[in-house]
């Protein structure tokens, strides 16, 4: 397939069938073995689990290596799995520092650690309240060389903070969103928490809060967008704002009807800073109106002015929009749009909102680097099958054989509400 704007191709390197996970899982991807490529994690939901208030749970775990292998199986899959409209409390990464993947996931009400190679349980510790389980958040809350705190939460109102004994550091209730992002604001090797529209130190404390926003933060990201030297924080909701990190508000664009997903990235290297990239959710389906849901994509320039947004012409209401780095070499970044509708294929749009690539494929996807190529890989994802994507004819093959792979820190902070960091 030809791509449009580019000399290069998008190649299709492997169709693997994953239909002994069960149906409506979410997938995960680590090096799980250390073999220096990534296997593909496959996390079931339990049947009880629904878009808001009950709980969340695994109910299967099923890991496969890239030629379609079944490496290991913990649970039972079960064909009444739960909605996958929010997030399942399952992460992977080396929470030992050991060196060696594990799997981290809320099952039968306890927070269970599995060796990553053979789905074995390493600890089992009991959940610190009876809802802190809708998603699962690493953190260096402690000023440790290797990051080994976690952050649970329930739907959307209290976190728990737990150190690398798994022994309660702090709790906070407030309005913290889907899924909380933590990064060392202030440089003093310890992380603060965007819990939210709140601002939380590495103690708990409250720092900041951002002001006259409605409903809740549905994404957050971190990075220097105006290319002042030091990092600020975009947050989507009811609108999408910019604060720098002493919580003074930098601009505000209320283009937005709901800003539901944000990807800051250097998508037009023509411009200044960063650009962020969104999906305004215009009109929901299941608000009870009986009217067909629609969204459409912006992007914004450094200082939220709007560069472009997208006039949809066809129905579809869940987008979710992610950035795309190094998917060819030496190219800009990209916006990942997928679940735009059965009417429009995931794609990959540049920052001019020309599709640059689009699969073949209708689903899910994740995307990362597989191999240790040094550029990233889309995976398109169904109950049946995974297709995976590059933009290069590669060998399904490890660059560094043995060699673990690193677990890049959005990878072991996998969300159904896409956030992230640009390095600075």
């Amino acid at each position: 397939m030809t791509v449009a704007n580019t000399n290069q191709a998008l190649h299709r390197l492997a169709g693997i069938d994953i239909s002994a996970a069960g149906p409506r899982c979410k997938m995960l991807i680590g090096d799980l073995d250390g073999d220096g490529r990534a296997e593909l994690l496959l996390v079931q939901p339990d049947n009880r689990q629904d878009v808001r208030y009950i709980p969340h749970q695994v109910q299967c775990l099923t890991a496969y290596d890239l030629e379609g292998r079944l490496l290991w199986q913990t649970g039972k899959p079960d064909n009444g799995a739960g909605s996958s409209g929010s997030d399942y409390p399952a992460q992977i990464y080396d929470i030992d520092g050991d060196g060696a993947l594990e799997v981290l996931c809320v099952m039968d009400d306890r927070l269970q650690i599995l060796e990553g190679a053979t789905g074995k349980v390493k600890s089992v510790h009991p959940l610190p309240g009876k809802e802190a389980h809708d998603c699962i958040i690493i953190a260096n809350l402690k000023g440790s060389s290797h990051p080994s705190d976690i952050i649970l939460k329930d739907r959307y109102h209290q976190l728990w903070a737990l150190d690398s004994s798994f022994r309660l550091l702090w709790t906070h209730q407030g309005n913290v969103g889907h899924y909380p992002w933590v990064f060392d604001l202030d440089g003093d090797g310890r992380d603060e928490v965007m819990a939210g529209y709140d601002l939380l130190d590495a103690d708990g404390k409250q720092l900041w809060s951002c002001h006259d926003l409605e409903d809740h933060a549905d994404c957050l990201w971190v990075g220097d967008v105006n290319g002042d030297g030091v990092p600020e924080l975009v947050i989507g909701g009811s609108v999408t704002v910019m604060y720098d990190r002493d919580g003074h508000e930098l601009w505000r664009y209320e283009g937005s009807i709901e800003s539901q997903h944000l990807a800051l990235g250097r998508f037009r290297p023509d411009l200044p800073g960063l650009q962020i990239a969104g999906l305004d959710r215009m009109v929901r389906e299941d608000d009870g109106k009986g009217l067909r849901g629609k969204d459409a994509m912006f992007l914004l320039d450094q200082s939220g002015q709007e560069l472009w947004k997208e006039e949809r012409t066809t129905d579809g209401w869940l987008t979710i929009v992610e950035a795309v780095s190094h998917f060819w070499k030496d190219a800009p970044d990209y916006i990942l749009a997928y679940r735009r509708g059965e009417a429009v294929l995931p794609a990959l749009y540049d920052g001019y909102m020309n599709v640059v690539a689009r699969f073949a494929e209708q689903g899910y996807a994740v995307h990362g680097d597989l191999l240790g190529s040094g550029t990233e890989q889309v995976i398109i994802y169904t109950d049946e099958l995974a297709a995976v994507y590059a933009g290069e004819p590669l060998p399904l093959e490890a660059v560094h054989p043995g060699r673990q792979l690193p677990q890049p820190k959005r990878l072991y902070s996998s969300t159904l509400y896409p956030g992230g960091e640009v390095a600075l």
